[in-house]
Parts: structure tokens; C-alpha cells; sequence
């Protein structure tokens, strides 16, 4: 049996979702004639109470935009030094806006806005970046599918307000904050200027992000996703597979919460476990005591059962549940890891 615990992004399209895929209405997205499209657009826009909404091949496509969009070259974003944009988007920061990160030292992906507001640079000071944006991840997948307490993030848009600086959510496993948090899409939508969301991480699609915004900053997105090669023809196919997802796939995240957390207790029981990362969605990230063995040799052994995890760097270990993962997959997992 084999067991993917790589990512939330191995998932296969389920039945009904490829049924909606395959009855979609489609046309030319690059002319904007795409009504699936169009309605995915719709869809999310009103999800979050915003003006206007951009489909995107991709998440980083989606952020690289925003950033794009918030900043002019030699300018600098504040974001925490386990933040995506920093981390896994192939300096695309720097590469496709010219911008560098200013870091900040929080917990588990999360800073405060009294870190944030310390490391703004005097505006009127030339010798240094001017600070014009803030990204904030959430649920930060470094940090282990951490949640932000909203209050924290009222404060930061607080700061940002006071300094006029712009406020973008990179919001790839967002989902997964709201079902945990209880909270609503339209909560957030009130806090940013730019939301991203993923449809291929925990929701099954198998391709494609949304940008949210208001109107003017859609209209803008659409020029550099052009320009970035994110022009798609027949995507309503695609978008099809996003509107399914939303209305089917958003409320049963709370069972890869579940198998999550007791992965993570499975794990606090075994001698050769050094730590595991507090678990409140569906990412778990542990480490091995490297007195009693390795990162490697924990994996090698997972792999001889054909159970498949990654390794984060530094020690780490991570796992992610999601809507492929069984309960029957789930014990054997559980299974073996009680018998390493």
C-alpha cells in the first residue's frame, strides 16, 4: 500500500469533480470569454466580499503578481523568515520585481506587528529600501500549518495603514484556517488589499490559484500574468474543477485535521522523536533525535513500507494529510510507525 504523504498537492481529481470538469462550458480566458471561468472569478470575489478576482495556473504565479503590484524595483517587503515568498518561489521576488525582503524573526511563520512596524525604514531616509508592502502567509507551511490569530493580524493592517504600506495574504492553505479558526472568507477580505488562494492544495483540483482584490488591482494583474506567461485558453476545464471544490471539498478539511493531530500524538510517543511542531491543521513537521538515528534512515525505513514523507531542511520532517489519504492508509501509517 502505498502511502503519499509528500504534500496536499498528490491528490487526484474525485469522481464528481471530474464529472464537473468534463461538462464545463468553456471559450478563450486570454479574451476573457471563458464562463467557467468567469464564474470561478465571481465566485471567489464574493467568497471574500471583494471587488474582483483573477484565475492563475499557479500559486506562485499568484504572489509574484501581488508583489508585483504593490512595489516598484529597489523597494522592500516585510515578511517572516519562514514566509513562502522568501523561501520557495525561486527568488522570484528579487528576479521579477526587482524587491528585496526585509526578515523578521517570528514563531512558526507568524510576526507581531510591533516586529513588523520596527523594521519599516524611514521613508525620507534614501540610503535604505523604502518599505511598501507587508505578505503574510497563512497557514504557514514552514511553521507547520500554523494559524494567525486575527487580532494580531488587525494590528499589523493597523501599521500598514499608519505607514502607508500595502498588505497581501498569501493565503495557499487559507481553507484550512477557516475551518479551523471558524472563521469566514469575507473576515479576511476586509483585511487586505490581495488575497491568494489555492485550489490545488487540500481542495483536490489539479491546477490553479485565485488573486482577489479590488477592481483597478485585478485589471492591473491581468497585464503582468500576460506578461508572467499566465494567459490560459480553454481554463474553464480547470476553473470547473475550483467551482466543484469549493462548494464540496472546503468543510471536510476538519478530517485531515484529525488524522493530522493523531499522527502527531502517534509520533510524541515514539523514544527517537526529539520534537513535534504543535499541529492545528493538516501539516505535521517533527524531528528526529539524531543520538538514537537519522532524518535519512527514519525516512529509508518509511520508504521499505512504501510510505513517502519530505524533508524540510535542518532536521525537519514533514508530513501533510489530505482527501487521498484514507482512513485504511491512515492505520497503516499509524501501524507502522508504532513498530519502528
Amino acid at each position: 500500500m502505498k502511502v503519499n504523504l509528500i504534500s496536499d498537492t498528490v491528490t487526484q481529481p474525485s469522481a464528481g469533480m471530474m464529472d464537473a470538469m468534463m461538462s464545463a462550458k468553456v471559450g478563450d480566458d486570454v479574451f476573457k470569454e471563458d464562463p467557467s471561468v468567469n464564474a470561478l472569478e465571481e465566485k471567489v470575489a464574493t467568497m471574500f466580499g471583494m471587488e474582483a478576482a483573477l484565475f492563475f495556473p499557479s500559486g506562485t504565479m499568484t504572489n509574484q503578481t501581488a508583489i508585483k503590484l504593490h512595489t516598484q524595483p529597489g523597494e522592500q517587503l516585510i515578511c517572516d523568515k519562514y514566509a513562502h515568498v522568501f523561501n520557495y518561489e525561486g527568488g522570484g521576488v528579487s528576479f521579477n520585481s526587482g524587491v528585496s525582503c526585509r526578515l523578521v524573526d517570528g514563531h512558526r511563520g507568524m510576526m507581531t506587528a510591533v516586529q513588523v512596524e520596527s523594521v519599516i525604514n524611514p521613508p525620507d531616509f534614501y540610503h535604505s529600501p523604502l518599505s511598501k508592502l507587508v505578505c503574510i502567509e497563512n497557514t504557514t507551511n514552514k511553521g507547520g500549518g500554523a494559524c494567525w490569530d486575527f487580532k494580531e493580524l488587525e494590528r499589523i493592517k493597523a501599521v500598514c495603514e499608519k505607514h502607508d504600506l500595502k498588505y497581501h495574504l498569501d493565503g495557499a492553505r487559507l481553507w484550512n484556517a477557516l475551518v479551523a479558526k471558524a472563521e469566514t472568507p469575507k473576515q479576511y477580505g476586509t483585511m487586505f488589499d490581495t488575497i491568494s488562494v489555492c485550489l490545488s492544495k487540500g481542495l483536490g483540483c489539479p491546477v490553479g490559484s485565485v488573486l482577489v482584490g479590488d477592481k483597478d488591482t485585478i485589471h492591473q494583474a491581468l497585464r503582468i500574468r500576460k506578461i508572467l506567461g499566465g494567459g490560459m485558453r480553454q481554463s474553464g476545464f480547470l476553473a470547473a474543477a475550483g467551482i466543484f471544490a469549493l462548494d464540496e471539498h472546503v468543510e471536510r478539511l476538519s478530517e485531515d485535521h484529525k488524522k493530522a493531530v493523531e499522527i502527531g500524538s502517534t509520533l510524541q510517543e515514539l523514544s527517537f522523536i526529539k520534537k513535534v511542531e504543535p499541529i492545528e491543521t493538516n501539516i505535521i513537521i517533527f524531528e528526529i533525535d539524531e543520538t538514537h538515528s537519522s532524518s535519512h534512515g527514519f525516512t529509508e525505513k518509511l520508504l521499505r513500507s512504501d510510505i513517502h514523507i519530505i524533508s524540510m531542511g535542518q532536521g525537519k520532517l514533514r508530513m501533510v494529510t489530505h482527501m487521498d489519504y484514507t482512513d485504511t492508509m491512515h492505520s497503516y501509517l499509524l501501524e507502522r510507525l508504532r513498530n519502528l
